[in-house]
């Protein structure tokens, strides 16, 4: 059975000292945490973080930041700057013994069309450093299959197909159920790539954008998905990444896959 673990991301919108006291509230041992936006980590809040992993007993995954980031920038400055800030989210990571550090993939430009192929061997190029960098760390990074009708370079089973093909190194995959259920590619993700998932998000949505609902509140065939795990052994943490029905969406998933 896949331990259950909750994205803070339903509290991006509070200041990190509101979103720390939640932490002892949602009796969820693994926690994920979004290093973006109000939450952005550094020393002293990583500080914050151990202190209450200690007293409760929490696991750490760190989603990095994804806000202005993207990893198959055509441009070398924006880029270098924007490795330094994933290096920074890895640093911090590995100070909180985060089991795992979340990436997306890179994004189409205003200037892709220009230079077809580039930004796809960058995307790569990026990955292949931050992997590098990982390696430094000690820390285990896995990247994410982003949503419909976002211009990221990787978002469904054909695009991570030919990643793996092509990238030549070993890397998992976080598979995001609402995403994949946006593009009705959920249980094809999860026959594909049954080796390749080592992480999950899972929230709900209507099928037409990534709305972050509750377990239960959208579209997705939530019993089918838990009987697909038991079938594949899943053994990740499933983490969900709801922003509304929180507590309940972790009853019905408890109750899905017990």
């Amino acid at each position: 059975m896949p331990e259950i673990g909750l994205s803070m991301l339903y509290s991006l919108s509070e200041p990190f000292h509101k979103m720390i006291e939640l932490l002892p509230r949602s009796e969820i041992n693994y926690v994920e945490i979004v290093d973006d936006g109000l939450h952005a980590l550094d020393k002293q809040r990583v500080a914050t973080l151990k202190s209450i992993r200690d007293s409760y007993n929490l696991k750490y995954s760190a989603h990095a930041p994804f806000a202005d980031i993207n990893i198959a920038s055509p441009s070398s400055q924006m880029l270098s700057a924007m490795l330094k800030r994933l290096e920074e989210s890895m640093i911090n990571a590995q100070a909180l013994d985060a089991y795992m550090w979340v990436f997306h993939p890179g994004i189409r430009s205003g200037i892709s069309s220009f230079y077809p192929g580039m930004d796809w061997l960058q995307n790569q190029k990026t990955v292949k450093t931050l992997l590098r960098m990982a390696e430094n760390y000690g820390l285990r990074i896995a990247i994410e299959n982003v949503p419909e009708p976002y211009p990221f370079l990787m978002k469904s089973v054909d695009d991570f197909s030919k990643f793996f093909n092509e990238i030549g190194e070993d890397i998992g995959m976080v598979l995001d159920v609402g995403h994949s259920n946006i593009n009705g590619q959920t249980e094809l993700f999860l026959e594909t790539f049954k080796d390749k998932i080592v992480h999950m998000h899972l929230s709900d949505n209507s099928g037409e954008a990534d709305q972050h609902l509750g377990i239960g509140y959208g579209t997705v065939n939530w019993k089918r998905i838990a009987g697909m795990l038991k079938e594949t052994s899943y053994e990740g943490v499933a983490v969900i990444e709801a922003i509304e029905h929180v507590k309940e969406s972790a009853q019905r998933l408890k109750q899905l896959l017990g």
